[in-house]
Order: C-alpha cells, then sequence, then structure tokens
C-alpha cells in the first residue's frame, strides 16, 4: 500500500513538472518567433536587393563624343533585364549640362569622353571602370594651318584666328587652348564639328584649326584641292571611359561591371566599351585640365588673352600619359 501511494505521489509530481515546463515554453513562444524572425532576416542575404530602383546612363552628344543615341538602346535593354532596374538613356548636349550632371552625382553609369571623364573624376569621385578604345596614334590634337601660310610655329599665331571645336573637347578644345597658352590671339572661333573646323581654314575665315588627329584623317578626303599641314602634335590624350557614380555601393558596382563584362560582343561593341582593355591613367590628364578650365571665361573675349596666373605658377609633369590596368 505505502510503495502504491509513493508512487502515485512521483508520477503527480512528474506531472506536475511536465506541466509547468510547458506553461513557460508556451509562454516563452512569442518571444522565440520574434527571435527567429530576426535572425532569419540578418540571415537571409540570398534575397537582398541590392540594386537601385533607378539608373541614369549619361551619354554625351558634343565634342568627340558624339555617337548616335540608338546604340545604347540595347545596351541599356541588357542593363536593365539584368539588374531589374529602371533604366533612362540621359544624353546632354553640352559641356555645361554634363559637368552640372556629374558635379550633382545625378549620373549612376557616364559614357564620358576624356575631357568629362577628367573632371567627373577628379571632382565627383567617378570611378572609371572600362575603356571606351584602345590606346591608337590617334590619340592626339593636332594644330592645322594651310600649307600655303608662313605660319611655322606656335608663336607665329600671335593676333591670329583660331578655330577651336566646343567646349568640353579634349582634342579640340582643351589640350590645344593649353598649347596656346601664353598668346594673344586676335579671336577664337568656335565650331561645332571637325568639318566646319576645316572649311573654315580651306576659306580663310580662320588662320588655325585644332582637332583630334583621327578626325582629321578622316575629314582632309573631303578637301582634295588644300593641302594642310601639321603646325603642332600635341601630347597623347586617354581613351574615353566608362564611369560608375559614387552613389553605387560596391555590391551594385560589382554586379554592374559584371553584367557590362558578360554583356554579348555586338551590344559592347553598339555602346562603345571594351571589356578586355585597359583603363587609362588619368592622373596627369586630370592636372591639366583644372589648369586649363579657368581659361574657359577668355574664350569668347576679343581679344583673347591666353593668361592664367595660376598656370604661371606650375609646370605640367611628363607629357606622356601612361596606362594601367583595373584595379
Amino acid at each position: 500500500m505505502k510503495l502504491t501511494m509513493r508512487y502515485v505521489l512521483e508520477v503527480k509530481l512528474r506531472l506536475s513538472h511536465w506541466l509547468y515546463s510547458r506553461k513557460s515554453s508556451f509562454l516563452l513562444l512569442p518571444f522565440a518567433v520574434i527571435l527567429l524572425g530576426l535572425f532569419l532576416t540578418g540571415c537571409d542575404t540570398s534575397k537582398e536587393k541590392i540594386n537601385p530602383t533607378k539608373l541614369s546612363i549619361g551619354v554625351v552628344s558634343y565634342g568627340e563624343g558624339t555617337i548616335s543615341l540608338e546604340k545604347y538602346d540595347r545596351f541599356k535593354n541588357h542593363i536593365a533585364e539584368q539588374t531589374k532596374s529602371i533604366v533612362e538613356l540621359e544624353p546632354a548636349y553640352n559641356e555645361l549640362q554634363a559637368v552640372e550632371q556629374v558635379q550633382r552625382q545625378n549620373w549612376e553609369i557616364v559614357f564620358a569622353p576624356p575631357g568629362l571623364a577628367a573632371i567627373a573624376i577628379s571632382k565627383a569621385q567617378y570611378l572609371p571602370v572600362f575603356s571606351m578604345e584602345g590606346v591608337s596614334s590617334t590619340q592626339r590634337s593636332l594644330l592645322l594651318v594651310r600649307d600655303d601660310k608662313p605660319i611655322q610655329k606656335i608663336a607665329d599665331l600671335q593676333n591670329k584666328i583660331v578655330a577651336l571645336g566646343e567646349t568640353g573637347s579634349a582634342a579640340a578644345f582643351y589640350v590645344p587652348l593649353y598649347d596656346l597658352y601664353g598668346l594673344t590671339l586676335k579671336q577664337i572661333q568656335q565650331v561645332s564639328t571637325p568639318k566646319l573646323a576645316l572649311t573654315s581654314l580651306n576659306d580663310g575665315t580662320v588662320d588655325a584649326a585644332a582637332m583630334a588627329e583621327r578626325d582629321f584623317e578622316i575629314y582632309k578626303r573631303d578637301f582634295p584641292g588644300t593641302k594642310f599641314r601639321i603646325l603642332h602634335t600635341s601630347r597623347w590624350i586617354p581613351a574615353g571611359v566608362v564611369l560608375i557614380g559614387p552613389k553605387i555601393d560596391r555590391n551594385q558596382q560589382q554586379q554592374i561591371e559584371k553584367v557590362m563584362q558578360e554583356a554579348p560582343p555586338d551590344i559592347s561593341a553598339d555602346a562603345g566599351y571594351l571589356v578586355n582593355a585597359k583603363v587609362p591613367n588619368y592622373d596627369q590628364f586630370i592636372q591639366l585640365i583644372e589648369k586649363v578650365r579657368p581659361l574657359e571665361d577668355k574664350v569668347k573675349q576679343v581679344p583673347v588673352v591666353l593668361v592664367n596666373q595660376q598656370l604661371n605658377n606650375q609646370t605640367i609633369p611628363n607629357p606622356e600619359i601612361t596606362k594601367v590596368e583595373k584595379n
């Protein structure tokens, strides 16, 4: 009898302990669910969105950067599909508009010619990721004159009329402006295309014209009756580059680079970038642009006095601009 009662009491104690444990579990269950949810949310990175809602692609439609916007259509669609983003193509039709966009960091991706690229890298923290063209012997600026004129050196352009390209063009504006530094010109005429520059030189409207070497090779054929002479050949100019803006985080940057790297060859070719080319080193070219930009306001003056005290106090380093690998 005593054994039976002892057994019953033991069963009751075990049952009471079990019920108490169950009750505690039920009370703690909501907190456990909350903690589990927070843990899983923090750990589930596989579904984390690394793409922005919108990507703006900046392209230029002035100077040597001019290209048909239709060539970017398939690239835009490719980026949108692969990143699951809304992608907008935003052209800039003059340097002022393009510089304003990069200074405000409004463009996430920029197809930048050398002049704009130098400003975006140095002033707005953009990162170059792809070269827009390979290195070639035509990446230089020329100052041209008619062969039948007595002009033999740059100093002979003192008090002469010179045709430059649009503000923002490296080969037709920034580099020749630097090479002309120290002169007083009768006038600077800005023209929108290399062909117009040669036309003005051909008919005697200007005494000299500046343009990219490759443009001269193309458009001189339109003037078979005139012999042009190269008065001056500039330092090397780096290739244009594709830039990624500072508002793009590291994950987004890597994703965009990967998508561009793996794009079908015809899409990258249309957009004008090379996936395997070295990205140019812009350090020295940035120094040149920064020293010449203060002269921009003088271009419209008559006469044009190309002197800037800041430029007087500085020197340009070795003109040979080298190329470096991407990081």
